[in-house]
Formats: C-alpha cells, structure tokens, sequence
C-alpha cells in the first residue's frame, strides 16, 4: 500500500520479505556487469615521487637569500611552465605518449597536463607559510612509461629551479651594480657642489661663527692697541721734536728769527689734535679749537717771509757754526726711528682695519650661507646613505648569488625516486564490483517502491482503515487450494464486503 498510508517498520519489513528477489536480482547482476566491464577497460599505472624542499645551507643571518618569493607562488610559477607547449611536446615525442588513439599534438598535450599531478604536502612543522615538499605523479597505460615520464617532469622542476634561483640572484645583483654606480655619480656630484661652496665660503660656514667671533674680537684688541701705541708714539715724536727745535734755537745766533718756533708750535697743536680725535668725535668743542689754532697759525707762517737757506738740521755741518752736538743727533735719530715704528704700526692698523672688515662681513652673512649649507648638506647626506645603502645590499646579493652557484641555497632534494607500478590503479576491480552492487540495490528497491505504490490490495486492519475510515469488527482466516491469484482478489473484494455488512448491522 506504498502512496496510500504512512507505512511502519512492519510494513517496510512485510515489503523486504515480498519483494527480496526484485532487490537481488538486479544487485547481482549489475556486479557481475560491471566486474567484467573491468576487463575491458584499459589499464592506467602512476608513478609517483616525493620532492623535499632542503632550507639554505648557511643561515640566513650571514647570507640572506636573494629569492623571497612565497614558495607556493613559485611552485605554481614552475608548474605553468613545465606544462607549457614548448616542455612537453619532446617528452610526448620521445616516449610517443597516446600515439595509438590517433590524436593531434594539441590534444596529446592537454592529455599529458591532465595526467600530471602536482600535489604539495603541508607540515606543521615547516616555517610559517612554507611547504616541506611536494609529489609527482604521471598516470600512463604503461607502468615503464609512466616511470619514465615522471622521472623527466622531476628532472624539469630540479633544474628549474635552480635555474630560477641563480637568474634571480645575477638578476638582482647586476641591476644592484647599475643602481649602485648611478648613485656613486650622484654622490660625487653632491660632493663636488659641497667642496665648491666649502671653498666660496669658508668662515661663514655652520661652526664657524665662535672663531669668527674669537678673531674679531682678538682684532679689535689689537687695534686698540695699535691705536694706542700710535698715539704714544706721535706724543713722544711730538716731545722730541720740540726738544730738538729747543736746542736747535739754543745754539742758533742771536738776533736772528727763529722761524722753526712756529712750525715746532704747528707740530705741538698737531699732537693735540691727534690724542683728541683719537679720544672725542670731530664736533668736540676741544678739537674744533685746536683745528682753528692750527689753521690759524699755518696762515701766519704763510705770510711770513720765507727763512734763509740753510743747511738741513739731520747733516753734519761743515760751515762756521761747527758740527751739530751729540744730543742734537741721538733726538734727530730718536725721531727716524719713531718715524719708522709709526708707520709700520699704521700699516698694522689698516691690515687689522681690513680683517675686522672681512669678519664682520663674514658674521653678517653667516645666516644666509648656513641655509644654503644645510640644504647642500642634506641632499649630500641622502646620496651618501642611499649609496651605503645600496652597497650593503650589493654585497649581500654577491654572496647570496656566490650561494646560488655553489648550490647551497634553498633547493628541491629528490626523496623517493619515481616508482616502478605493480599493479594498475584503475580500474579497480573491488570498486567497480561495489559499484554494480549499489547501482543494483539501489534499482532494485526503485522496481519495488513502485511495484507496492501499484498495488492495492488489502492485508490488514490498517489497510481497511485507510480505505473506509471504519473500524475492524473481525477478521477470518483463509485457508483453501484456490488459485493465489484469484485468492487474493476474493480476499480483498469479500472482506470490503463483510466489513461493510457489518458496519450496517450495527448501525
């Protein structure tokens, strides 16, 4: 009664005791099917080898690698181009791979990238984001050319990668090697602008403000001085030359004019003016009156008549007066020498004048060079680390590269050598032996549920139920030799007869 009630566990099991021989049938037969269609199949062998992934020989905190690529980055990178056309169209012809099913070059190539597995291993004990190794594996009809074959792919990613690691690295070290000398010419021309303006402007330079400052300071002492020294030094020529005109009218005849009381006066006023000018301004009420005296008396002498020729005070006189005493020649001499020490100390002052000149300049303009320095010396500065920079880096790719040759970085190490298959992989006879039973079993019970969802006949209390919603006054057994069959129709259309009779005898 399948679609007609919500059958139970008995009725599932009334059901499996009818029905046995529609499940069985179909489950037997359709192993026995799919065990022999096993047979006929052709065989498919893999060959399957074990790549381990070996870290770098030398630690890294003396040599870092050059390639910091993620590894499954570059697996997947060396995949694409193992499997390219150019790789696999000779192995495909050197091993004639599915020459026999009559197929182009291009679907040979498909099949080929098909058969090839490439499956990495995780590890948890591997660096962080790292795989440990990785398997190969190729699928043929023929367990040698499935060994063959896997063997070249193995060959193909070894030398793969050592020959992407060693590109990458002279890769990295030539490009390293042009960066580096583009900033060497960078860096001297930096240099270059840096020692011409060093040279332009020395003593006005970041540093040189406090010796600037010393000098000037030192200069000025020593003008000072000088200064002082020249005045001292124009008094005493002031005193001498007035204690030599004092002898010289001593000695001169009487009655005769002395003309050189003047011009001893003329020199005495000049003295004062000096020590005045060099101690008070020009507008000094002092050194205004001193000018006027000085001017006045030199107009005085220019009226006076112009003295008699005479022999000069400084020569030996050999005229009647006799020779010029010893104390006339030691003041003339004393006066040569004052003469001398006043004008190399004059010199002294102007070349002191000249020097405070040039610091002061140099002071005065010191703010606008150290700006100009600073940004001279800030670019210089980022040359020179972008340059050490750059060698330190030159020098690690050498050695990472030095590495790379001698095979002692990071590389694919060989495990498990392709294997020799025993027995073929597929088909599988126990799989396709489940197989049929399942497909059977499942077939089987769809026969069945539809075969019960068919039938109508009544068994039980249940059945009567279902159909006139009354209940069950009694049941009576059959027991006969009547035909199953029409047994089962009587049955049926006699007990809906008896159940409806007595349904309307008791009402």
């Amino acid at each position: 009664m399948l679609g007609h009630r919500v059958l139970n566990m008995q009725d599932y099991t009334a059901i499996l005791k009818r029905r046995w021989w529609v499940i069985v049938l179909p489950m037997i037969v359709f192993s026995l099917i799919a065990f022999g269609i096993s047979f006929f199949i052709e065989p498919q062998y893999v060959s399957q080898t074990l790549v381990l992934i070996e870290q770098q020989k030398v630690p890294e905190d003396y040599v870092r690698p050059v390639v910091s690529e993620d590894l499954n980055s570059r697996l997947a990178s060396m995949r694409e181009q193992i499997l390219s056309r150019s790789r696999l169209q000779p192995i495909i012809e050197r091993f004639n791979l599915y020459g026999s099913n009559h197929l182009g070059m291009d679907a040979r190539i498909d099949k080929v990238r098909r058969d090839i597995t490439i499956r990495p291993i995780q590890s948890d004990i591997a660096r962080t984001n790292g795989l440990p190794g990785f398997f190969i594996a190729f699928r043929a009809n023929d367990p040698h050319t499935a060994q063959s074959v896997c063997s070249e792919i193995t060959s193909l990613f070894l030398s793969q990668n050592l020959r992407e690691r060693e590109q990458s690295a002279e890769g990295t070290t030539e490009f390293l090697r042009s960066q580096l000398d583009e900033a060497k010419r960078n860096l001297d021309e930096h240099d270059a602008k840096l020692a011409e303006f060093q040279r332009t402007y020395m003593g006005k330079l970041p540093g040189d403000e406090a010796s600037s400052m010393n000098m000037l300071m030192t200069m000025s002492t020593q003008l000072d001085a000088a200064t002082q020294a020249i005045n001292r030094m124009e008094q005493d020529k002031t005193y001498g030359e007035a204690m030599l005109a004092q002898q010289l009218r001593e000695q001169g005849p009487k009655g005769k004019s002395q003309p050189g009381a003047q011009e001893t006066e003329l020199q005495q006023l000049q003295a004062e003016e000096a020590q005045l000018t060099a101690r008070y301004t020009d507008d000094y009420p002092d050194v205004v009156t001193i000018r006027r005296k000085i001017k006045e008396l030199q107009a005085k002498m220019a009226k006076a008549p112009a003295p008699e020729t005479q022999p000069a005070p400084a020569a030996p006189s050999t005229s009647s007066s006799g020779p010029e005493p010893a104390s006339v020649q030691q003041l003339r001499a004393q006066l040569r020498a004052l003469d001398l020490s006043i004008a190399e100390k004059k010199h002294e002052q102007a070349k002191l004048q000249s020097g405070i000149s040039v610091y002061q300049d140099r002071l005065q303009s010191s703010p606008g060079v150290q700006e100009q320095y600073k940004t001279l010396t800030r670019d210089y500065q980022t040359a020179q680390n972008f340059y050490d920079d750059l060698l330190k880096r030159l020098e690690q790719s050498k050695m990472a590269t030095d590495l790379e040759r001698r095979q002692q970085g990071e590389q694919f190490k060989v495990m498990d050598a392709p294997n020799l298959p025993e027995a073929p992989t597929y088909p599988n006879r126990v799989v396709f032996l489940l197989g049929g039973l399942l497909a059977g079993g499942f077939l089987g019970l769809l026969i069945s549920a539809l075969l019960e969802y068919r039938n109508t006949e009544v068994r039980s209390e249940r059945d009567i139920w279902a159909f006139t919603k009354l209940p069950t006054l009694a049941v009576i057994g059959f027991a006969g030799n009547e035909p199953k069959t029409e047994l089962k129709k009587r049955l049926g259309f006699g007990r809906r007869k008896e159940v409806l009779t007595a349904s309307t005898a008791g009402d």
